[in-house]
């Protein structure tokens, strides 16, 4: 059997917060922001002299960067593939580097191994 307490999931002293309790909201001015899939966000932002509103917003739906202009909204970032260690390498060096390298490496454990082999 479930407990007589009538103020269950609530705090002492917790009480409806309103404009008395709160004081009174700042003026909010509401924009709109245009990502490339055609979602439209709204956010708002308080009214003043020194505010700066974002010419740039993360669209809530698909993440995408949104913009104050519905016609030309934002291009979608680019994601760089992920990179294997091989890939840089490959940057770093040429074809030729890297064969120079490989007939190095051989060369060196081809020595060992007679060594180790003439023991």
């Amino acid at each position: 059997m479930a407990g007589g307490n009538a103020i269950r999931g609530s705090r002492v002293g917790a009480g409806p917060l309103g404009e008395a309790e709160r004081g009174e909201s700042a003026p909010r001015e509401i924009f709109s922001y245009y990502c490339a899939k055609g979602h439209v966000t709204r956010p708002s932002f308080a009214t003043g002299e020194d505010r700066e509103i974002p010419a740039e917003w993360d669209c809530p739906r698909c993440g995408l960067p949104a913009g104050l202009d519905p016609e030309n909204p934002p291009e979608p970032l680019r994601n760089e593939p992920y990179k294997t260690h091989l890939a840089y390498v490959k940057e770093r060096r040429t074809d030729s580097e890297g064969e120079a390298l490989l007939q190095e490496a051989l060369d060196a454990l081809r020595a060992r191994r007679a060594s180790v082999a003439a023991d």
